[in-house]
């Protein structure tokens, strides 16, 4: 679990958030010296693409990423613009006119940006190759975790923003939330049998396994893998009705990606409902969950979004 180490000096004091894969931002609050009027504090940002000063508690925040927006939320820190783009339903206010719209997840609306003058800019994941032209315009923090190292981050995510914008308590209670969950999900998944995660998009469907982009059903949650040799790769492994049917978990854990970003397509359930499939023990005995795509697609690394995805398959296990 990532933790804050805070060593007091005389000048300056410095607070540190160490992630083990580096991919999580550290940060260093620098004071300024007193004066009429008083200057902002600055806390200097290491992070994915590098390190940045940034005032403590911006007010115009514009955010690229919809993990870090799902986090922000549920601090309760308000943001000034997002990306015209499918929101989860817990961030649907999100698409409202109280909100500007900077582009897309992808690329970024520079004139807009321009225009709001922020404070502070937020990329990760989609958006983290647009870092250098963004941190051209304002400070820029970039959030993107790594798979391997996925709960830390998340965690130490929540910590830095809540550091940032004074909402430390808001941050470790949120935390404590999530691990509780996670604990109890633990403890049911020891005899729940074998899992394998899917993705269905244009008719087709992937298999993810351990250390993968949705391989949080092995690795935060404890089912054991259906198939342990998959590859960990962004897009996971196309598979076939047949290859599930020879696997043959016990459960099946499904993501509906053109449901996801709102796009026409079969759906999952549908695609799935055949003959082959049918012949699982996951099909079979009902065990089949419908991750909620908006959360797990879009917005997976915010600390609300884990908790309300174990929550649903904590529900699951329970019926």
């Amino acid at each position: 679990m990532l933790t804050n180490t805070i060593k007091y000096k005389e000048s300056p004091v410095r607070i540190d958030a160490i992630h083990r894969a580096t991919l999580v931002a550290a940060i260093v609050i620098v004071p300024t010296v007193a004066a009429v009027p008083a200057l902002a504090e600055t806390m200097t940002i290491e992070h994915a693409s590098g390190s940045t000063e940034v005032e403590a508690n911006p007010e115009t925040v514009i955010v690229y990423d919809l993990s870090a927006l799902d986090t922000l939320d549920a601090l309760g820190v308000r943001v000034t613009a997002v990306p015209d783009t499918p929101m989860p339903s817990s961030l649907s206010e999100f698409s409202s006119d109280d909100y500007e719209k900077v582009g897309s997840l992808f690329e970024p609306d520079f004139e807009a940006v321009n225009a709001l003058q922020p404070d502070l800019i937020i990329v990760a994941g989609r958006s983290q190759a647009k870092y250098d032209d963004l941190s051209k315009i304002a400070p820029t923090i970039d959030l993107t975790i790594a798979n391997d190292a996925f709960l830390e981050g998340v965690e130490g995510n929540a910590r830095l923003l809540g550091e940032l914008f004074g909402k430390q308590e808001e941050a470790e209670a949120e935390i404590s939330a999530l691990e509780t969950m996670l604990e109890t999900l633990q403890g049911l998944t020891e005899d729940a049998g074998t899992a394998l995660v899917l993705l269905t998009t244009g008719g087709k469907v992937s298999a993810f396994g351990p250390g993968s982009r949705f391989g949080d059903v092995y690795d935060l949650y404890g089912f054991e893998p259906a198939d342990d040799t998959l590859d960990v790769g962004t897009h996971g492994q196309a598979v076939s009705f047949e290859y599930i049917m020879e696997q043959n978990p016990d459960w099946l854990y499904v993501l509906d990606r053109d449901a996801a970003i709102g796009r026409e397509g079969e759906a999952a359930q549908q695609l799935l409902d055949n003959e082959l499939v049918a012949r699982t023990k996951a099909w079979q005995n009902d065990q089949v969950i419908y991750a909620d795509g908006g959360l797990l697609y879009l917005a997976s690394g915010g600390v609300r979004a884990q908790k309300a995805l174990a929550e649903q398959v904590l529900e699951a296990l329970k019926d």
